[in-house]
C-alpha cells in the first residue's frame, strides 16, 4: 500500500483507516510507505506541526517513509526543523533518504545512518533498508527532489544527485545478496527532466524494480511500466491529499525480475469512517474548527460574489473575485522573481465567495479549496496567446479554465471562430503603461501548479511543462490570498477591463 503527497489533508482519515484496515484483512503482509510531502498544506499543519498526521501514521501501521520538499517548510522559521526532528522521532516507523545529508544541522545528530540496515529502528534515518517478506528480502532506499533547496527551506541540509545515489544504493543491495528492489522516491513521476524525475530515474538506473513515487501529484490509476530491456521498472503514485490509497502485488522471478504486477488506486471517500480514528481525530477538528472561523485581519467593503448565472460568470467574465486572487498571486510571484509580469488563475478552481464585513479564514479556504500551490513559467508570446485562446474557446458557454489575469489585458471578439479570438494582449509596466506581447519574446508568468501542468485542456502549458519550464513553488493557494487580503486590510477590488470583449462593447 502506498501514498504521497497528502499534506495534513486529514478530514478524510478516519476513511483512510478503514481502507488500510480492508487491505490488511485479505492480505495481512502488505506493507505501508510514504513518499513525502506529509507537511503543509491545511490548518491541521499550522496548528500541529505535523504531530497529528503522525498519530494516524502510527495508527495504521506505516512501515517506511521518504521526505518530500514540504518536510523541509520550517527550516528558516526561529525553531528550524524541530517539528521534523520531533516528527521522525516520535514515528513508529523508519525512515529511508539516499541523497540528503543531513551532517550539517545539529538537530539531525544521532537520527541518521549513511548505511543500510537489516534491523532498523523505528524514529531513525537510515540511507535504506532491507525487510523480509515471505522469506524473501526487499531493499527500500529513498530519494528527495534537488529542487527542494529553490522551493523550501532545508538551510544547510544538501540534496546530492539523485541518479548517482541511486545507483550506489541498487550496488550496496545487491552486494547483500538483494535483488529486489523499491525506490520510494518524491522527485515527481514526469517533473522537470532537468533536475529529477521517476522515468529518467527509471531509464538511467538498472537494477530498481519499483518506483513508488510521489511531488507531481500524478493519478496513475494503473502502475506504468518502464522496460527496455526485459527488466521492468513498475512505476506507481497515489495521487494527493489522502484522497486515494495506492495497491500495489509483484510477483518476482528466482532472479528478482517482475514477472508479474498487479495495482490499483482505491478511492477513500467510497469508505466508512472507521470509529476508533473518528475519535481520535475530534479534538483535533474541534481546533480547527475554531480556528477557521477566526478574523484574518482583513475586511471586505462589499461581498465578493463567486457568479454563475447567465449573465455573469466566473467562467465566462472577469470578476472582483477573480482579479483579487491574481492580484496576490502576482504579488507573491514577484518576491521569487521579479521578472513575472501577469498571473492567471482559472475559474473553475474558484469556489466560492467572500461575505461583506470582516474575512474568516475558513472564507478564505472555501473561495481555493483544492491546496493548489503558485508556480512560475516561462512562455513566449505566442504561446501565452495560445493559452488565451484556450481560455477562450468556449464562449459564450462557461469554461472551468477560463483564465482571470493581473498584470495584462487582454482583448478578445467572442464573436471570432475558436482559436482566433485573442486580439490583444498587453503587460503592464511599472508606470501604469501597457506594452504588447511579441510573439517570439519569452516571458515569465505566474499561475497556479495544475493549469501550469495543462489542466483543464491547456496542451501548451503541458508542453512547456514536459520541457522544463515550470517551476513549483510550492507555496499554497489559500495561505498566499489570506496573505494578500491581510495586506490590503480593506478590500475593495473591482472589475478594471482586465478581459475585454470588443464583440459587447
Amino acid at each position: 500500500m502506498h501514498s504521497n503527497d497528502t499534506h495534513a489533508n486529514l478530514n478524510q482519515i478516519a476513511k483512510k483507516v478503514t481502507a488500510v484496515k480492508e487491505v490488511r484483512a485479505s492480505k495481512p503482509k502488505s506493507l505501508l510507505v510514504d513518499a513525502g510531502d506529509v507537511f503543509s498544506g491545511t490548518l491541521y499543519f499550522n496548528e500541529f506541526k505535523g504531530s497529528t498526521d503522525l498519530k494516524f501514521m502510527n495508527l495504521m501501521g506505516y512501515d517506511i517513509m521518504t521526505f518530500g520538499n514540504h518536510e523541509f517548510d520550517l527550516g528558516s522559521s526561529v525553531e528550524g526543523h524541530q517539528a521534523l526532528v520531533n516528527f521522525i522521532k516520535g514515528a513508529k516507523f523508519p525512515f529511508v533518504s539516499s541523497n540528503i545529508d543531513f551532517s550539517r544541522d545539529a538537530k539531525f545528530t544521532g537520527l541518521f545512518s549513511d548505511l543500510i540496515s537489516s534491523n532498523p529502528k523505528n524514529g531513525k534515518i537510515y540511507n535504506g533498508i532491507v525487510k523480509e517478506i515471505d522469506g524473501e528480502k526487499v531493499g527500500f532506499f529513498g530519494l528527495t527532489t534537488a529542487e527542494t533547496r529553490d522551493i523550501s527551506s532545508p538551510g544547510s541540509i544538501f540534496f546530492e544527485n539523485y541518479i548517482e545515489e541511486a545507483k550506489k544504493a541498487v550496488r550496496a543491495f545487491e552486494g547483500m545478496g538483494v535483488n529486489k528492489i523499491v525506490a520510494i522516491s518524491h522527485i515527481g513521476h514526469d517533473d522537470n527532466p532537468a533536475i529529477d524525475n521517476d522515468l529518467i530515474l527509471a531509464s538511467k538506473v538498472e537494477g530498481i524494480d519499483v518506483i513508488v513515487g510521489g511531488h507531481s501529484h500524478t493519478q496513475l490509476d494503473k502502475p506504468l511500466v518502464v522496460d527496455s530491456d526485459g527488466t521492468p521498472t513498475i512505476i506507481v503514485q497515489a495521487y494527493q491529499y489522502n484522497e486515494y490509497l495506492g495497491t500495489l502485488d509483484v510477483e518476482f522471478d528466482k532472479r528478482g525480475v517482475v514477472v508479474r504486477h498487479d495495482g490499483k488506486l482505491i478511492k477513500i471517500a467510497d469508505k466508512v469512517e472507521d470509529w476508533e480514528a473518528t475519535k481520535l481525530l475530534q479534538p483535533y477538528k474541534s481546533k480547527i474548527d475554531q480556528i477557521a472561523a477566526q478574523e484574518i485581519g482583513a475586511v471586505a467593503v462589499k461581498a465578493f460574489e463567486n457568479p454563475r448565472t447567465e449573465g455573469e460568470s466566473v467562467r465566462r467574465n472577469e470578476t472582483p473575485l477573480g482579479n483579487l486572487i491574481t492580484d496576490g498571486m502576482l504579488q507573491k510571484a514577484k518576491t521569487y522573481n521579479s521578472n513575472v509580469i501577469m498571473a492567471f488563475q482559472n475559474g473553475g478552481g474558484i469556489r466560492a465567495g467572500i461575505n461583506q464585513g470582516p474575512i474568516t479564514i475558513g472564507e478564505v479556504m472555501t473561495v481555493l479549496p483544492f491546496g493548489n500551490t503558485l508556480a512560475t513559467m516561462n512562455l513566449t508570446g505566442a504561446e501565452i496567446k495560445q493559452t488565451f485562446e484556450i481560455s477562450l474557446k468556449d464562449l459564450p458557454l462557461e469554461n472551468g479554465g477560463f483564465l482571470h489575469v493581473s498584470g495584462a489585458k487582454v482583448e478578445y471578439d467572442s464573436s471570432r471562430s475558436v482559436g482566433r479570438r485573442v486580439v490583444s494582449i498587453k503587460y503592464k509596466n511599472a508606470g501604469n503603461t501597457y506594452t504588447e506581447l511579441l510573439d517570439n519574446t519569452t516571458y515569465t508568468i505566474a499561475t497556479n501548479a495544475f493549469t501550469a501542468k495543462g489542466g483543464d485542456g491547456y496542451t501548451v502549458l503541458a508542453k512547456a511543462y514536459g520541457e522544463g519550464r515550470v517551476k513549483d513553488l510550492g507555496l499554497s493557494d489559500w495561505e498566499n490570498f489570506r496573505d494578500y487580503l491581510v495586506s490590503l486590510r480593506t478590500v475593495d477590488t473591482k472589475v478594471e477591463g482586465r478581459l475585454v470583449d470588443i464583440a459587447r462593447r
